[in-house]
């Protein structure tokens, strides 16, 4: 077969009756995820006071967001409203590489948030001459440098392999769908895929959790409340869109490996992708304090100009 070939994507079984009404609610959440990640990114980018390591992270969150879901949605739209669910091999590699770099990135762009917020109430005094915007963008680039180096390998792992089968046991491209279309021994596939995939959770499970006990021992030797307040405040913000993130992503991985119901882990997979996108911008628009002032201010002068 040449890299041309057409592969079919199992997609999701729904009944002729729901196909439009699930077209639509997929409509609603993709521009929910447009309108929100991009006012995102367009605030911190044209309001000067904005421009902080912190914002910096945030724009990160959300730039990965928003190409982790454009690369899936449309897509799942398309087959829905489509009898033929065919895709070419290049967009199928094109897709998977997508899929679990934006995996990645997001593990470690909330590895970086929490070191950042550690930094914050750990040295309060010394925070902008240590995670000043030279230290976050070189972080920034570290984190997406070792997504793409990680993924670059997964997906040359599955190319290398022959195919004898067509149909993409999914309802879109990733890497244990690309290499269960081959009958070579992908062994070697499944390993590097587990091992990225623990490593991305040791890695970000025990930097988070390392930093979140050193906060607690901090708040606890220091006892001030205007202390505590702020790392509840900041840590509980990060924590929730982490814990989001960390139970799809789970969730996903483990029913990809054992036998369940196609749909459920189809579902699975793309809420570990849906949900973060949703909930990242509205939880620190709300609970970010200068996001949020400068969020009011614009829409009064919005209200005021009427």
């Amino acid at each position: 077969m040449n890299n041309q070939c057409l592969l079919e994507i199992e997609g999701f079984d729904i009944p002729h009756q729901s196909i439009y009404p699930v077209f639509f609610l997929m409509l609603f959440v993709y521009l929910v995820i447009l309108l929100t990640n991009v006012g995102v990114l367009v605030l911190i980018i044209t309001e000067r006071s904005l421009h902080q390591p912190m914002y910096i992270l945030f724009c990160n969150l959300s730039a990965n967001d928003l190409i982790g879901n454009t690369v899936l949605i449309p897509r799942l739209m398309s087959q829905l409203l489509s009898s033929k669910r065919y895709i070419t091999f290049v967009e199928c590699v094109i897709q998977a590489f997508c899929s679990h770099t934006f995996g990645c990135a997001s593990h470690l762009i909330l590895t970086i948030m929490a070191f950042d917020r550690y930094v914050a109430i750990s040295q309060p005094l010394r925070y902008y001459s240590i995670m000043n915007t030279r230290t976050v963008v070189k972080l920034s680039l570290c984190a997406w440098g070792v997504s793409l180096a990680m993924i670059i390998i997964l997906i040359v792992l599955n190319l290398r392999l022959s195919r004898c089968r067509s149909v993409i046991l999914n309802a879109f491209c990733d890497n244990a769908s690309l290499f269960k279309l081959s009958c070579d021994d992908v062994t070697i596939n499944n390993i590097y895929g587990l091992f990225v995939a623990i490593m991305m959770h040791i890695v970000s499970m025990g930097s988070i959790t390392i930093t979140y006990v050193h906060i607690f021992l901090i708040c606890q030797m220091k006892k001030n409340k205007n202390l505590n307040s702020k790392a509840l405040q900041t840590c509980a913000t990060h924590l929730v869109v982490y814990l989001v993130m960390l139970l799809s992503g789970f969730l996903s991985f483990i029913l990809h490996r054992f036998p369940v119901n196609p749909d459920i882990r189809k579902l699975a997979y793309i809420l570990f992708y849906v949900l973060p996108a949703n909930f990242n911008p509205i939880i620190y628009g709300l609970k970010t304090k200068d996001l949020r002032n400068k969020l009011v201010q614009i829409f009064n002068r919005k209200v005021s100009h009427l």
